[in-house]
């Protein structure tokens, strides 16, 4: 499960599509009381933004012309759930770049990309 915590209109299809599902598997693991400690230490969780990433995750997925029936409430985050955790934007943007091909081509300018677009990029949430 992965919250990649940057602007969807630079995921391919596949990235977009997978973080709207682990949201949801998120989601369920925190309402069942389920830990999720190693997602927050290997910077893929934020567990206060779900329902905000998802709306922004759905809104693209029209935008985009994909179906989109699956609304998702915030769980609730208890204290032992890293409640304040947050994901590295920033690095998890250059880690999807890395790993993508499709993403990377969807990024302005591609390998020559400047700082100000990578910020970006960056999702800023509360």
């Amino acid at each position: 499960m992965r919250m990649w915590m940057v602007e969807p209109a630079i995921m391919c299809r596949q990235h977009l599509l997978g973080e709207h599902v682990e949201l949801h598997m998120m989601a369920a693991h925190l309402q069942r009381g389920r830990r999720i400690d190693k997602f927050v230490t290997n910077n893929c969780a934020q567990p206060r933004s779900i329902k905000a990433r998802h709306r922004v995750l759905a809104a693209e997925m029209i935008r985009r012309g994909y179906h989109h029936a699956s609304p998702l409430d915030q769980p609730p985050v208890a204290a032992h759930q890293h409640p304040e955790a947050r994901v590295d934007a920033t690095s998890a943007l250059q880690d999807l770049l890395t790993r993508c091909q499709a993403c990377s081509e969807r990024f302005p300018t591609g390998a020559g990309r400047s700082h100000q677009q990578t910020e970006t990029a960056v999702i800023k949430t509360a």
